[in-house]
Formats: C-alpha cells, structure tokens, sequence
C-alpha cells in the first residue's frame, strides 16, 4: 500500500468519523423538537424515546470508537511507511514532513465523554420537558 493510498485512507475515515457526529446531533435535534412540540403529558412515549435514543447513542458510540481506532491505526502505518520509505523515496519523506505533523486525530477518551455527557443531557432535557407539560383533561380542547 503506497503512502498516497494510506493518508487517502485517513481522510475516508475521518469523513466516516464526521458522518456518524453529524447523524448524532440530527437524531438528537429530531428529539428535542418533537419532545418540545408535544402538547401533553405522555410517559409511555417519552419512556420509549429514552430507551430508543439510549440503543442509537451506544451503537453511535461504538460505531465513533472504531472508526477513531482506525484512524489511529492508519496514522501509525503512516509513520512507519516514511520511516521505511527514509532509505531512498524523497518524495515520500518531503511530503510525510509536511502532512503528518498536522494528522493530530483526537484521543478516543475526548470523544467518547463528549457522547456521553451530550446523552446524558439529551435525556434530562427529555425528562425535564415531560415533567414540565401539563396533563390537560379529557374534556379540554387544544
């Protein structure tokens, strides 16, 4: 596999990286709104939102966590391909010089607690809009 090929590769996973944040906050403003347009109390819905959305935020994050492990496994062939291609591909030394230093993915443990803390959150925002609706009488009219 050629170097070109490998910083290629790096840059497929980061856009992989990106598509699976930006599905995360599409879902979670999708939930904030319906939850904030609803009129009435219902905690069977707001019940089964929560375990939904709780199922989507793990697999999001597992899916987050191995593609940031790939990441990091690409950057490491990286590194190694110019420190191998050092006996005699200048090209490939000048051009690792100048990419790699700004190849600077964040550590897992960054991305894994903005998930989280961002779904904890999302959940008391949920909860706290559902406690806060008025339960309307049978009778009443919209």
């Amino acid at each position: 596999m050629s170097y070109t090929d490998l910083v290629q590769m790096y840059f497929e996973r980061s856009n992989g990286l990106q598509w699976l944040w930006t599905l995360y906050v599409v879902i979670a403003g999708g939930l904030l709104a319906f939850s904030s347009m609803r009129k009435q109390r219902d905690l069977a819905t707001t019940s089964l939102i929560t375990v939904l959305f709780c199922i989507f935020a793990y697999k999001n994050l597992g899916g987050l966590k191995d593609i940031t492990m790939q990441r990091l496994a690409v950057l490491d062939a990286l590194k190694g391909h110019a420190a191998v291609a050092a006996a005699g591909d200048a090209g490939t030394i000048r051009v690792a010089g100048l990419v790699e230093p700004t190849l600077v993915p964040p550590p897992w443990e960054e991305g894994r607690n903005t998930h989280v803390v961002s779904d904890v959150l999302l959940v008391a925002a949920l909860w706290t809009m559902e406690l806060r609706r008025k339960r309307q009488s049978p009778g009443a009219s919209s």
